[in-house]
C-alpha cells in the first residue's frame, strides 16, 4: 500500500499475519506484506536482480517520491541505485553521479523533481537509457503544487524521456520494471 501515513500502519500493524512479515517504510509510505512461504524457485527469482534500476532526485523535499519508487522496485526483485540531491542548482553534482548513471546494467533511470523540473532533461542528455521522469508537488513560488515541473519534463527535447504524473514514484516504478528484460 503506498501513501501510508504512520497512523494507518500503525492500525495495519495490529493485524496478525499468519504467513508474512509486514514492513513500513515511512519515507517512502509504503507498507509491504513479504510472504514467508515460498518456493525455493521463487526464492530465488525473487533474489536475483534482473537489472539495475537508477533512482535519482534533484532535493531532499523529493525523497519521499523517489523512495517510493526506490522501495517498489526493491520490492519486486530490482536493484536499485540512488543518486540523491543531485539538482540542476549544484549540476556538479550530478556529473559526479555519472558513472552511477552510465552503468552498462543501468537499464532506467527514474528523475523526481520539483521547482523547474530540469533534471530529467539534464540526465536524458547524458544516459541512453529510458529515463522516466516524475515531478514532484514541491516548490514554492509558481511551482502550482508541481504543473510548473510537469510541463517543464512533457516539454523536454531530451529523447526517451518519458512522464507520469504529479507525484507518482509507484507509477514510475511500474514502468521502469516493465522496461526491464524478462
Amino acid at each position: 500500500a503506498t501513501r501510508v501515513s504512520q497512523q494507518q500502519y500503525d492500525e495495519v500493524a495490529k493485524i496478525k499475519l499468519k504467513h508474512g512479515q509486514l514492513t513500513y517504510n515511512q519515507m517512502a509510505r509504503i507498507i509491504s506484506v513479504k510472504a514467508s512461504k515460498l518456493t525455493s524457485n521463487d526464492r530465488q527469482t525473487i533474489q536475483t536482480p534482473r537489472k539495475k534500476i537508477v533512482v535519482a532526485c534533484a532535493g531532499t523535499t523529493d525523497l519521499p517520491v523517489s523512495e517510493e519508487a526506490a522501495v517498489t522496485l526493491e520490492a519486486a526483485g530490482c536493484e536499485v541505485v540512488r543518486v540523491y540531491d543531485a539538482g540542476v542548482a549544484g549540476l556538479h553534482r550530478i556529473i559526479k553521479a555519472l558513472p552511477k548513471l552510465r552503468d552498462p546494467d543501468v537499464r532506467c533511470v527514474i528523475v523526481c523533481a520539483g521547482m523547474d523540473g530540469a533534471l530529467p532533461s539534464v540526465v536524458g542528455g547524458l544516459v541512453n537509457c529510458p529515463v522516466i521522469a516524475v515531478p514532484t508537488s514541491v516548490g514554492y513560488g509558481a511551482a502550482f503544487g508541481g504543473v510548473s515541473a510537469m510541463l517543464t519534463m512533457m516539454n523536454s527535447c531530451a529523447p526517451g524521456v518519458g512522464v507520469v504524473n504529479i507525484d507518482n514514484g509507484f507509477g514510475a516504478a511500474a514502468l521502469a520494471y516493465k522496461c526491464l528484460p524478462p
